[in-house]
């Protein structure tokens, strides 16, 4: 290979980084919309390819509140996600509301904000040292 193509391709992440803030700029998206449909990928915008991603993007993000809930907040902001999900679906695929969509990714941002709220410690917790042990007490005494 040479080393043109080494330096092109070297390249390559960095462009794709400095494309990451634009990727929520919604004055960017018809910039996007007509990059993909001119190199043939118009057909994802489609609600037949559409539906699809989105109800996979929405188990993903499911299963990242899944993953160790038992040890985060419970199980509680995973069944409100879950409700949330369901809404975005039922919203913009089958009701076509906006009001419904919006309202169930509001429900979604916060079952993920109780998700990943830290916990406080209870006063038992705080108040006694994790190093201590029972038998080290009965020595001090």
């Amino acid at each position: 290979m040479s080393s043109r193509w080494r330096q092109g391709l070297v390249a390559v992440p960095s462009i794709g980084v400095s494309m990451l803030p634009k990727l929520a700029c919604p004055a960017c998206w018809p910039a996007y919309a007509g990059l993909l449909t001119s190199i043939g990928l118009g057909f994802l915008i489609s609600v037949k390819y559409l539906l699809p991603l989105t109800a996979a993007f929405l188990v993903l993000a499911l299963a990242a509140m899944l993953i160790r809930a038992k040890n985060r907040r419970g199980y509680g902001p995973f069944v409100l996600a879950i409700f949330a999900a369901n809404g975005v679906l039922l919203g913009k695929f089958v009701w076509d509301s906006r009001l419904a969509v919006y309202g169930a990714i509001g429900l979604l941002v916060i079952a993920s904000l109780w998700n990943t709220w830290p916990r406080r410690e209870r006063a038992t917790d705080a108040a006694t040292p994790s190093d201590c042990r029972s038998g080290k007490i009965q020595e001090l005494l």
